[in-house]
């Protein structure tokens, strides 16, 4: 396959970064725009982006604000911070607009996790561009609060925000160091091997690493939240949307992302049974049900 990456220039003067895989041979048989979630980056996906061009699909992928190699919002950079979500589904929509539709080859499908998923159902609600379907994995409906009350924990962090805490990270989080995180009851996944090799990549490059989120991050991140269920047109988006998530996984609500599913006029969700939050990095035997999933959605919208 053949890589370009390169930067683009956001609204407000940001950079950026973005790749774009492209299958040998001849043109590709459809275009997926790739959109990881919170603190994750390009590279961590390079084994789901071989896949895709297997499948001879084009690839266009990017770093969110504020991680990966794109710019940082703050003087720490290992601060995950955000003032607002509709900055992300701005770039989003200047990424699409400049560097995707222009050079994609139909059929243009979204694969999509966590934080990247809820960008991008908010996208599409509001985009008239002809998108052919949407795979969400582990879509950011809802986040998991736990053991504390959901209520509680917004109305707190909603205060915190207002008073000169929206750049402190919020209680228990803090720059990365991956000692803090060991294998062992991790939330993300049950393989091994694939939960070292986002640590290996990030010692290779360090700009890379990002830590936890701050008060200002977390309240964006709930009031996009509202944004979504308070919505009452889900039904006037018409593209098609696979929606995955895990039985294991507590880092989003399962039962919100059902609930979300059948909000919408053309929505099919499949839990996959002891799958945690990163399906993409999941097992082998995991990953093999995310696949045929995907591939009999894609067979039904070509």
């Amino acid at each position: 396959m053949a890589k370009s990456a390169s930067y683009f220039k956001t609204r407000d003067n940001l950079s950026i970064r973005y790749a774009n895989y492209t299958p040998e041979g001849p043109p590709p048989a459809g275009t997926v725009v790739l959109l990881g979630g919170r603190a994750e980056f390009i590279e961590k996906h390079q084994e789901t982006i071989e896949e895709l061009n297997q499948r001879h699909l084009a690839i266009y992928t990017m770093d969110w604000r504020g991680q990966g190699l794109s710019s940082r919002l703050l003087d720490d950079r290992h601060k995950g911070h955000i003032d607002s979500f509709d900055w992300y589904i701005d770039d989003l929509d200047l990424f699409m607009q400049t560097r995707v539709l222009p050079n994609a080859h139909p059929p243009l499908i979204f694969l999509a996790h966590s934080m990247g998923g809820h960008i991008t159902l908010r996208y599409l609600r509001r985009s008239t561009v002809a998108i052919s379907g949407a795979v969400l994995v582990s879509p950011m409906i809802k986040i998991q609060t736990k053991p504390l009350p959901y209520p509680l924990v917004r109305r707190l962090v909603r205060m915190a925000s207002r008073s000169n805490w929206s750049e402190h990270y919020i209680p228990g989080d803090s720059f990365y160091d991956p000692e803090q995180k060991p294998f062992k009851n991790n939330p993300l996944t049950n393989d091994p091997e694939r939960f070292k090799d986002e640590r290996q990549k990030i010692e290779a490059n360090p700009d890379l690493a990002l830590g936890g989120v701050t008060y200002g991050w977390l309240s964006a991140a709930f009031d996009s939240i509202d944004a979504i269920a308070g919505a009452d047109n889900w039904k006037s988006m018409a593209v098609p949307v696979l929606m995955l998530g895990g039985s294991a996984d507590r880092v989003v609500s399962i039962p919100d992302i059902q609930w979300m599913c059948q909000r919408l006029a053309s929505c099919r969700c499949i839990i996959l049974e002891n799958a945690k939050h990163e399906i993409l990095n999941e097992t082998d035997s995991i990953r093999r049900q995310f696949w045929l999933a995907f591939d009999q959605f894609i067979e039904k919208i070509k």
